[in-house]
């Protein structure tokens, strides 16, 4: 699969690397510094095979040409730099004007946002939205790029994008060739899935990644405490894996989450925490909790560098994510 037609992120544009060094890494399929930067030095030299201190040598000079241009922040920069540079950070609306009240804005980009909630709280509903208007344009809340789909639990649904795009005036097969679905049948599976997607982000102008859900395969596979830590390791690998992923490529990460019973932590007098652990716990930038309202759905923001916690109401309708009563405003 090509890449974009922008050379600047070439590794050929590596200096001191040798020709022997560079074929091995496209051979492993690495052809761009962003590449380097996701899977980091020791994925790279266990994948393509070179010495671990060229992986390392490699990585940081990678590091310093995406600093150079401006795709990653310097290693030391004035707050005031970094206060102007979110003022323009890419948002994508939800579909509900409380629901991006409760965000912000709207989903970020560069960053991860964790959904949880029980069955049936309208996690998917919530994806399956955000991938329609991730495709719109700035005005309406877009960001006039594509969407990526990891679906691990075989919850996606095409006929829910062509319900969503249509009431939102937005042709539906334009919208569903727009969006990449991956389905991910085991662990190793899913692990595969994140080390290729860098390339489908690149040639697809992905503005919004959906991993959907991203422990079901774990907890499915990994059953007891003996297998507790190995699991825990390789989520953890994963999970910052899309955090660099989300950083490098500019690109909003959207990821639902189980939850489990928790006699010793209560939400609303339900009680039940998200499964994962400390190692999601510490890993996504913001984590909102959902649970059901008789006919509304309300998420509750727990987590966050900088938002209060609060909550807001919303519904789930056939054009998806909305406000109660507010269908007219679409």
């Amino acid at each position: 699969m090509a890449y974009s037609s922008d050379n600047s992120f070439s590794i050929d544009n590596l200096k001191d690397v040798s020709f022997n060094v560079l074929a091995l890494l496209k051979k492993s399929g690495f052809f761009s510094m962003k590449d380097l930067i996701v899977l980091g030095p020791f994925e790279v030299s266990s994948q393509s095979g070179i010495d671990i201190d060229d992986s390392f040598m490699i990585y940081n000079q990678a590091l310093a040409a995406l600093e150079d241009i401006g795709l990653i922040e310097k290693r030391f920069v004035p707050a005031t730099s970094l206060y102007y540079k979110r003022k323009n950070i890419g948002r994508i609306s939800t579909g509900s004007k409380n629901f991006d009240n409760l965000l912000g804005g709207g989903i970020e980009t560069k960053s991860i946002t964790e959904i949880c909630g029980e069955y049936g709280t309208g996690k998917t509903q919530l994806c399956h939205t955000a991938c329609v208007m991730v495709q719109q344009d700035y005005s309406k809340g877009g960001l006039k790029g594509n969407a990526l789909y990891i679906d691990t639990e075989n919850t996606f649904r095409p006929e829910r994008i062509e319900s969503i795009s249509r009431l939102r005036n937005l042709g539906s097969l334009k919208t569903l060739d727009n969006i990449i679905v991956a389905k991910a049948y085991s662990s190793s599976h899913h692990e595969l899935i994140i080390s290729e997607a860098s390339k489908v982000i690149d040639s697809h102008n992905i503005k919004l990644m959906i991993i959907d859900s991203i422990i079901s395969l774990y907890r499915s596979e990994f059953i007891g405490l003996h297998a507790l830590s190995e699991r825990q390791q390789r989520l953890n690998k994963l999970i910052h894996t899309v955090m660099r992923m989300a950083e490098t490529f500019e690109i909003a990460v959207l990821l639902t989450n189980q939850v489990q019973s928790s006699p010793e932590s209560t939400f609303n007098g339900n009680s039940f925490k998200a499964a994962g652990g400390n190692i999601m716990a510490h890993s996504s930038t913001y984590r909102i909790f959902l649970r059901r309202s008789g006919r509304n759905r309300i998420a509750r923001m727990v987590d966050s560098p900088y938002h209060p916690e609060s909550e807001i109401v919303f519904t789930i309708g056939d054009a998806g994510i909305s406000d109660p009563q507010n269908y007219k405003d679409l």
